[in-house]
């Protein structure tokens, strides 16, 4: 009863502990950021050191009210190994599970009450290198951190206080010097209750890593301390005194809880003062010759056959093996939160004893102001596995690949430093499987074909001479808007958890950008056969994909010249006199757009909203005669036919931005759900804004992009409802980033572009 009493508390200990130590990082940024710390390095070693140093002082106070309860299933088997506390094997067998199933409790706790903007600041340690060598640094850490434990506990000061800020001293250096390699966790229950959250606890990494290397690691300081104890002695006693001795009787194993208990056994991890006192009566140093306890071990130990060493050791052998097998059993059968489901099948993860069951992609992103490059790794299940502390390697430079029009080999050199850094964050042996891909965006395409023709050109020169990275025979080209909609949409129904499903399944994508909107949702196999044939030359409207094992048919089409501020000037030309009805009452100026200027002056009667849709109407040519389908959008464009893909969609980009400084969105969420009706509210008040006034109730908006506001919103209502065909109450989601596990990430075209690399077939 004592031994279920006590991994009840430790299950409750645990969960707390998780809860509390996974806002260090929150709570450190918090502090040096509201002290003005923020350049100085060694500000947060010294934060982040002092929460640690509180709550271990205080959780000291905490697990001796729960009955002697621990958190670290490697602490507890280390103190049994050590000969210390009042533990068994069978209480053990108990406390460890209990611990991770806390641990998974405490994570869930506070996935649900950090606020959105923080969840990316949580998340449990993660393997940064091969198997191999993250087994072998979190076994290492761990014998490092179990090994001062002991010492700072039996050997070290009375204090309380000392004690925990030694404690969390050894804690920061160590989670220091390994946050590169694993994390790092020394604790398996911490390192579970995060691998269940983001559902990779029944793998072969979570056992061998974060539960086996630990338990080698934190036995063997366990032995170290026994043996230092022994020698230290020896060391330090004259050699008159080296006279054999009767060895005294073993201390307990098992203690009473009092000095009458009836023959009650005490399941519980000690306390520091009782380690204290057990370490006087159990190691007392030989070299006090005064006291009547000082005996010598060492002389008996030489005339013990080798089969009464192994009966002395088979308690440590056992609190090795069982233990072990213990939490592979629960690691294998326990359930995770939901199964991986692809196309039809449902599978689970199994061991990999190789380094094969991870894949990385690069991707560089060669944009007009820059160039970047994204290094992403996934897991067998092609999810998103951290690179160090993030879901990704992300570099850039300046300028961008069009700078060098001129000499396409500068070009390309240009991108060789990202190159080696993306490199050298895959792991050797994986980078000959591992795709790179370039895509250069609007920068290039301002060139011409020429000029761009030879810069990608020497981009795959430099590639395949200098990278060994397996190079595709598409990888290296200018994206059009359709492949960057197509990839969006990748992008958001991946991080959604969407792929894999049926087409029905997924959400459509709605891109607002300056320049062009883009459209992009699956749609059925037969809709697809039926999509109008275009002339040669120009992007066919379906794209198939083959993404985590389903094909899917994407209707994607990117509407040039449809942009937010394209449609600005377009709205603006065509005006039927020199004001127009869509600028905030007050304002006569010029908007610049394309290197042209367009004349842009206020009605003398302010805005109208039902003038400003005529013109709204007008510039996306709803009724546009070449419309040769059955369905269109605007300006003749097939619509993809509707259907299941479309029910549910996500708007992206400007249209964020003006409901976010329309004030119907909170601009710190990374979505919110609203209808298309809500843009024609806020626009109705925006139209009856004078500009004199506007400043102050649309306080978060640019002075140049202000007389623009009520064309701005009705332009974008007009574009949903009219130009899209959606219900004006139909929900859609706005969204600037896509929540993936407990990270916020930007809902952009690389991500769907190397996972379109890493799904398809070799």
């Amino acid at each position: 009863m004592e031994a279920v009493k006590a991994a009840i508390g430790d299950a409750v200990f645990t969960s707390m502990w998780v809860f509390v130590s996974s806002m260090f990082g929150l709570f450190t940024n918090l502090i040096v950021t509201a002290l003005g710390l923020q350049t100085l390095v060694w500000a947060p070693v010294l934060a982040n050191t002092s929460l640690i140093f509180t709550f271990v002082f205080l959780f000291n106070f905490l697990g001796e009210f729960l009955g002697g309860a621990t958190f670290n299933p490697t602490g507890t088997a280390s103190f049994y190994a050590a000969g210390v506390g009042g533990d068994s094997l069978f209480s053990m067998a108990l406390r460890f599970p209990a611990q991770a199933a806390g641990s998974v409790g405490g994570a869930l706790a506070i996935l649900e009450v950090m606020p959105v903007q923080y969840k990316h600041m949580l998340g449990g340690p993660t393997l940064q290198v091969d198997l191999q060598t993250g087994g072998l640094a979190e076994g290492v850490l761990t014998f490092l951190m179990t090994f001062a434990v002991l010492v700072i506990i039996l050997k070290g000061p009375r204090s309380s206080l000392v004690q925990a800020w030694f404690l969390a001293t050894v804690t920061v250096t160590l989670v220091s010097a390994g946050s590169t390699y694993t994390g790092p966790s020394m604790n398996p229950a911490f390192a579970f209750g995060w691998a269940y959250v983001n559902k990779w606890h029944n793998t072969w990494e979570q056992l061998y890593v974060y539960w086996i290397c630990p338990f080698i690691g934190a036995i063997l300081a366990a032995w170290n301390s026994l043996l230092v104890q022994e020698l230290l002695p020896l060391v330090r006693e004259p050699a008159h005194s080296l006279t054999l001795k009767p060895p005294p009787p073993p201390p307990p194993v098992a203690t009473s809880t009092s000095t009458s208990t009836n023959g009650q056994i005490r399941y519980r991890t000690p306390s520091s003062a009782e380690l204290f006192l057990e370490a006087g009566t159990t190691a007392t140093s030989p070299t006090n010759s005064d006291s009547k306890s000082s005996t010598m071990k060492r002389p008996g130990l030489r005339h013990e056959s080798l089969s009464d060493k192994i009966k002395k050791c088979k308690g440590v052998l056992l609190v090795i093996s069982i233990p072990v097998l213990l939490i592979a059993f629960v690691l294998f059968v326990m359930p995770s939160r939901e199964d991986y489901e692809y196309g039809r099948v449902i599978r689970k993860m199994s061991p990999n004893f190789g380094t094969d069951s991870r894949s990385y992609a690069v991707i560089f992103d060669a944009g007009s102001s820059g160039s970047r490059v994204h290094v992403y790794c996934f897991d067998r299940n092609l999810d998103l596995v951290p690179i160090g502390k993030e879901l990704e390697l992300f570099l850039q430079l300046k300028p961008g690949l069009s700078a060098y029009a001129n000499n396409p080999r500068e070009a390309a050199n240009s991108l060789v430093s990202l190159l080696h850094k993306a490199e050298s964050s895959v792991p050797k042996e994986l980078r000959p499987k591992t795709p790179v891909r370039v895509g250069a965006t609007a920068g290039l395409r301002a060139l011409g074909m020429d000029a761009s023709d030879r810069i990608l050109q020497a981009v795959r020169d430099l590639l395949r001479d200098t990278s060994t990275l397996k190079s595709e025979a598409n990888g290296v080209t200018v994206l059009d808007g359709s492949q960057e909609g197509s990839y969006q949409w990748v992008t958001i129904n991946y991080l959604l958890g969407n792929l894999g499903k049926k087409y029905s399944n997924t959400v459509g994508v709605v891109d607002l950008g300056g320049g062009s909107v883009q459209m992009a949702y699956a749609i059925s196999k037969t809709d697809a056969a039926k999509a109008p044939r275009l002339s040669d030359g120009e992007d066919t409207y379906v794209k198939e994909m083959f993404l985590m094992g389903t094909t899917y048919y994407l209707y994607v089409h990117s509407y040039l010249h449809y942009g937010l501020l394209a449609a600005r000037a377009e709205m603006l030309d065509t005006s039927e006199d020199s004001t127009n009805p869509c600028i905030l009452a007050g304002y006569d100026g010029v908007y610049k757009y394309g290197g042209k200027d367009h004349k842009a002056s206020a009605s003398p009667s302010g805005s109208n909203m039902e003038e400003c849709r005529r013109l709204a109407l007008n510039a996306l040519k709803v009724k546009e005669s070449t419309c040769t389908h059955m369905k269109c959008t605007f300006g003749g464009i097939w619509n993809g036919g509707g259907g299941d893909g479309q029910k549910n969609m996500f708007v992206a980009s400007f249209f964020f931005d003006r409901a976010a400084q329309a004030g119907f969105v909170d601009s710190t969420v990374p979505a919110a759900k609203v209808q298309p009706s809500d843009f024609e509210n806020a626009a109705k008040r925006a139209c009856e804004t004078k500009l004199e006034n506007a400043k102050s109730i649309y306080s978060s908006v640019d002075d140049n992009d202000l007389p623009y506001i009520c064309m701005d919103l009705v332009y974008q209502y007009t574009l949903l409802v009219d130009g899209f065909a959606l219900d004006p109450w139909q929900d859609m989601t706005l969204v600037k980033k896509v929540e993936y596990r407990t990270s916020l990430v930007e809902a952009a075209w690389p991500l769907g572009s190397a996972i379109e690399a890493v799904s398809s077939p070799a």
